[in-house]
């Protein structure tokens, strides 16, 4: 049995009532998913902040980093190919597409969130006139469901109903 196949199997555990008469497999193993792989990432950037970058300034000799985005620029790869890897093995589960294809049709979808996510912010913020934290979590709403549906229909190639 795969790995994908015990990640699935476990987060299959937690599919009970009342969530399994709201949401389908799919959309469950999305969030569980995408909800690890979020904390993954926060750890992963916790730990590079404090111990790899170390809170200080980098110097690549035409620029200066500054450490959160030197930390932000090591653990982005980490948690991208992670939360790939998870999407088209335990989310989706589908190959239409060659694992190249996908990962370049994932790429485009994560460029996609990140856009999405700089209009939106900036669109609640300055032209709604909301705070910016209610902003944030209205950006982060939408993200969460362009990037689902952004797998599903693109990225994976997933046409089937949930």
């Amino acid at each position: 049995m795969r790995l994908a196949d015990y990640i699935g199997r476990f987060i299959d555990l937690f599919y009970i009532a009342p969530v399994s008469s709201l949401v389908s497999r799919r959309i469950f193993r999305y969030a569980v998913c995408g909800g690890g792989n979020m904390v993954l990432d926060l750890v992963w950037y916790f730990l590079v902040y404090h111990y790899v970058v170390a809170e200080r300034y980098i110097d690549l000799g035409y620029v200066v980093m500054s450490p959160h985005v030197a930390s932000l620029v090591v653990v982005f790869p980490i948690t991208f190919f992670i939360g790939f890897w998870l999407n088209r093995n335990v989310v989706f589960d589908v190959a239409e597409y060659s694992e190249v294809g996908q990962l370049a049709r994932y790429a485009l979808s994560v460029c996609g969130s990140i856009l999405l996510n700089y209009v939106c912010i900036k669109f609640f913020v300055e032209v709604c006139d909301i705070w910016p934290t209610p902003s944030k979590a209205l950006t982060t709403a939408a993200s969460v469901v362009y990037s689902y549906l952004a797998g599903r229909y693109f990225a994976f190639g997933d046409k089937r109903e949930s």
